[in-house]
């Protein structure tokens, strides 16, 4: 497994999180908001999707549950990768149908493992 979608708007956080993955041999595919990051889900099967919650377009909750109705997307880990860290944003993103969650701002010396963690329970 290692083609990632990766579903955000910042540049900055795109580039960050994709020169690290790329670094570790993985390949990346990138969505700026949340419509087109369904379609690529759907047309790109991605083996983990790495989103964003506050996008434009779609918020991340929205996207999630999007993806959660097709089938084919069963097996795909949606991993938000997101700066929403207050009471109750884990349970609602998991909710949403998330099935891991890593806090912005990233730490670059820990990323990887733990993308590689939800690949690997996936």
């Amino acid at each position: 497994m290692n083609r990632l979608l990766i579903i955000e708007d910042n540049e900055q956080n795109f580039y960050l999180m994709r020169f690290l993955l790329e670094k570790s041999g993985f390949t990346v595919i990138g969505a700026e908001d949340g419509p087109k990051g369904v379609a690529m889900a759907l047309s790109s099967a991605p083996d983990a999707i790495l989103l964003d919650i506050q996008l434009p377009g779609m918020d991340g909750y929205a996207v999630a549950a999007e993806l959660k109705k097709h089938p084919e997307l069963d097996a795909v880990p949606i991993i938000a990768v997101t700066s929403y860290a207050m009471v109750g944003d884990r349970e609602n993103i998991m909710a949403a149908g998330a099935t891991g969650y890593i806090e912005k701002p990233i730490n670059p010396s820990t990323f990887v493992a733990e993308i590689s963690d939800y690949l690997i329970q996936a």
